[in-house]
């Protein structure tokens, strides 16, 4: 079973993610925020890190750049899932960048492909 790290600090998108990735097979992890998604990190790594750009206490930007930064998390695919587009400058960071709102068809290709699944 594939494990995914979703990092979001809309409860509802959250929420509605997990229910949908869950009933695809997926098991799901989630934080509010960078930092609290870096504590998740400590006892397990995943498969995939769903994560939002904008958040409060650690966003996006600083998240990916901590996880590039340790060796045992570097490989791991990050899709970004923001409203707002990152700078094309920080694109070495993460392995896609989805803009919200987004489909779930869409959503699910993308998180199969990264994931090395069939969807």
């Amino acid at each position: 079973m594939r494990s995914i790290l979703l990092v979001d600090d809309e409860p509802e998108i959250l929420a509605a993610w997990r229910l949908i990735l869950e009933s695809e097979g997926y098991q799901v992890c989630c934080a509010s925020n960078g930092a609290e998604a870096l504590a998740c990190l400590r006892d397990r790594i995943p498969d995939l890190i769903v994560t939002d750009w904008m958040m409060p206490v650690m966003g996006g930007s600083e998240f990916c750049r901590r996880l590039k930064a340790m060796p045992e998390l570097a490989s791991v695919p990050i899709l970004v899932n923001t409203a707002v587009p990152p700078p094309a400058t920080e694109a070495q960071c993460w392995s896609a960048c989805l803009l919200k709102p987004i489909g779930a068809d869409l959503f699910l290709n993308t998180i199969a492909r990264l994931c090395g699944t069939p969807h």
